[in-house]
């Protein structure tokens, strides 16, 4: 019986480590993906709202499907089918077409493509602005050869600003437009640059490339400070979310999206089920079979940059991502012939979540720890979609920073893994047998306020590693302190099902809604204020986490059957999770 349980866990733990592993090249880059495109921060986190609830029904539906019909490894072959076919599909969704300052022949146009609407976008503009002059400001992607005209031909006069500037993978400048000068040509519009005039580093440079030279075309973001410019013209800056809805290409990839992240929920729901009934009575073990999970994450992440990076083109703007999706597809495939030999057996899962989660609200301990979980979803939600943004942005300002980025961003992934989650993990029992839950509780809280405020504080991107070291208390000792609890607070035999209830209350509330005041945030004020405000809000719920956790200690004490359960979370013997 032991070789036979032994085989099945062998087999759980290669799942968890083939499709964390599968899916790490992809899921960490989806948001800068989503910015490569063009979409802006309240697009990315307003998706990423969404997915989460997505996740949170799919998980109750499909495991009821899988019980009613006995089709457990079905499901999950094909939830695991469809992730890999969705994420691979990612690959060919097109950008958003940009506004292209094109420069050559000693003529400089901003050049505008949008199907057959180019005619009607001219009228419209020539009719609302007449002669009017509009003052607009630029930023252009460069590569280095670009630098070259800019040196030569531009800048004639000031060397010293060259020699800083061309190290930089973008530029700003500011120009103006008028109405009565724009151009239209294969469902193109080309806006006249008048004279060629251009103020660069607050000084007036004339736009010229010369006839023997290669075309200087390089995507640009254009803002005018004109509303009804950027209804006419609405890709001449980041795609808005109502801009984004009208869009054919953003539908195709948040299809792609929803698809890969009902494939995942199926996937996890079912796995994590068949991992508690491979386990039985020893659900403490579950952390243990989780670790190889983190373990493929980590090293996958790491890989995944690292490839990036060195198939993109140096000194470029826009990441090749090609490789990673087809890591995703193959690393998937051979999950798929590793489950095979998986022992599914009957999840048990109600297609109600809040019924099963109800008993949790029996106390006012149980409510507590319900708000402080959720919190720590706002907190998780900032990290998971927007910290590599961040990065990125940090990024910019130093010399050649985006070249080796993607490396950092895996390097993030694998001290998050491999230096914080798993020595968390295995210490977490012994942890909780220490300082208790409600302790526990708190620690968590004020690692996220000390991290959020040290990320509001970066000054170099690299300086980020070992700050990192502290996902160990973020979220290992999180997962751990909310697995215990859970298994505390339910019934006996329903242990396995609050679990995953609490997890997909944790994605689908927790995360969603930080997902989106974090995009609100990153438009509103700044990246690097988003974090500080984040901060300070930790450290209140922390707080005030003290401080009713005191109060329940001296007016609460347990009187019922559920209340007991909560009230003896300090007993060690009931804490150990990965021990």
């Amino acid at each position: 019986m032991k070789d036979s349980i032994d085989k099945d866990l062998l087999a759980i733990k290669t799942h968890y480590f083939l499709f964390n592993a599968g899916t790490a090249p992809v899921v960490p880059f989806m948001p800068q993906l989503a910015q490569q495109l063009g979409y802006s921060p309240v697009v990315v986190g307003t998706m990423y709202t969404i997915l989460p609830i997505i996740g949170l029904l799919a998980k109750p539906i499909f495991g009821y499907i899988a019980d009613h019909y006995q089709r457990h490894q079905l499901l999950f072959l094909a939830g695991q089918l469809f992730t890999a076919i969705a994420f691979f599909l990612i690959m060919f969704v097109p950008a958003v077409e940009r506004p292209q300052l094109h420069c050559h022949a000693g003529v400089t146009n901003i050049q505008y493509c949008s199907g057959s609407r180019a005619a009607d976008m001219k009228t419209q503009l020539e009719t609302h602005y007449g002669n009017r002059t509009l003052s607009c400001s630029m930023r252009c992607q460069m590569e280095p050869t670009m630098w070259d005209i800019v040196c030569q031909y531009w800048l004639t006069n000031a060397t010293s600003n060259c020699a800083a500037n061309r190290t930089k993978s973008w530029i700003d400048l500011s120009t103006y437009i008028t109405a009565r000068e724009i151009l239209e040509s294969a469902n193109c519009l080309h806006l006249m640059i008048p004279h060629n005039l251009g103020t660069l580093d607050a000084q007036n440079v004339t736009m010229y490339c010369p006839q023997n030279k290669a075309r200087f075309k390089p995507s640009c973001q254009m803002d005018c400070q004109e509303e009804y410019l950027k209804e006419v013209l609405p890709k001449s800056n980041v795609i808005n979310m109502s801009s984004a809805m009208a869009m054919p290409e953003f539908w195709f990839f948040f299809g792609l999206l929803i698809v890969s992240w009902v494939g995942m929920a199926v996937v996890v729901s079912i796995g994590d089920a068949t991992c508690f009934g491979i386990l039985g009575d020893r659900h403490q073990l579950h952390g243990r079979q989780r670790l190889c999970g983190s373990l493929g994450w980590g090293i996958l992440a790491l890989v995944a940059g690292l490839l990036v990076d060195t198939m993109s083109n140096e000194g470029g703007t826009d990441k090749n991502y090609t490789i990673v999706f087809w890591m995703t597809l193959i690393i998937i495939g051979f999950d798929m012939l590793a489950s095979t030999k998986l022992k599914h057996t009957q999840t048990i899962m109600s297609a109600n979540i809040l019924k099963d989660v109800g008993q949790m609200f029996l106390s006012m301990r149980c409510v507590v720890f319900f708000l402080w979980f959720l919190a720590i979803g706002l907190g998780r939600a900032l990290i998971w979609n927007f910290l590599f943004i961040y990065l990125e942005e940090l990024a910019e300002l130093f010399d050649n920073g985006n070249d080796y980025i993607k490396t950092l961003e895996g390097l993030v992934m694998s001290i998050q893994c491999l230096g914080g989650d798993l020595p968390f993990f295995f210490v977490s029992g012994w942890i909780l047998k220490r300082i208790g839950h409600v302790n526990a509780m708190n620690l968590v809280l004020f690692g996220f306020c000390v991290r959020f405020i040290l990320y509001s504080m970066l000054q170099h991107p690299w300086y980020i590693l070992p700050i990192e070291l502290l996902n160990g208390v973020t979220f290992g000792l999180f997962y751990a302190t909310m697995a215990s609890f859970a298994r505390i607070v339910a019934p006996p035999g329903t242990e396995a099902t609050m679990l995953t209830r609490m997890g997909a209350i944790f994605e689908g509330v927790g995360v969603s809604l930080g997902s989106q005041i974090g995009g609100q945030l990153f438009v509103a004020v700044s990246a690097r204020t988003t974090f500080e405000i984040f901060g300070i809000g930790a450290f209140i719920a922390f707080i005030v986490h003290v401080c009713v956790q005191i109060y329940l200690q001296r007016n609460d004490p347990p009187e019922n059957g559920t209340v007991k359960y909560v009230a003896q979370t300090d007993r060690p013997e009931n804490t150990s999770f990965a021990s």
